[in-house]
């Protein structure tokens, strides 16, 4: 496993949206696996392929005291509620911003076998995984800023 580099603002690999996993083999497993060293090297809560340079659709999720959760190829299904949180990123480093996410989030997606699962979150769970998708997308926490004055420096 290798931590690898996290890009940053202004590289274009950020904004585009990522391309689906059509094939999970060793080399996809192995990326997760280097996905998952460098998350917890920077350390963050999640990190989606994008950030390290690579347009899959691949987003990886640790939440304090709980199991990693991967993402292959994610996708809402069902979004509830609505709430303001402060949010920063590790490709927008040294800047927080608050925004609104939802309250409570649906997510179909692959695990690293393969396997079709459902994943439900609440909270600060729903946040990283509309976070991670949006990465997926193309999408950064400040696209969501209502005004520049809820960007603050860190």
């Amino acid at each position: 496993m290798a931590v690898l580099k996290i890009y940053a603002l202004p590289d274009p690999v950020l904004r585009q949206k990522a391309r689906r996993v059509t094939t999970i083999d060793s080399s996809i497993r192995r990326l997760i696996d280097d996905m998952i060293e460098t998350m917890r090297a920077a350390p963050g809560v999640g990190l989606a392929a994008p950030q390290i340079g690579v347009s899959l659709r691949i987003a990886v999720i640790e939440m304090p005291g709980e199991d990693t959760i991967t993402l292959i190829n994610p996708k809402i299904v069902k979004k509830e509620g609505e709430r303001v949180v402060k949010e920063a990123c590790l490709s927008v480093p040294g800047y927080q911003g608050e925004i609104k996410r939802s309250v409570r989030i649906k997510v179909r997606a692959r695990d690293k076998q393969g396997k079709e699962f459902h994943i439900r979150g609440e909270e600060l769970l729903a946040q990283a995984l509309e976070h991670e998708i949006d990465h997926l997308n193309g999408i950064l926490y400040i696209d969501h800023i209502e005004s520049p004055d809820k960007l603050e420096e860190v």
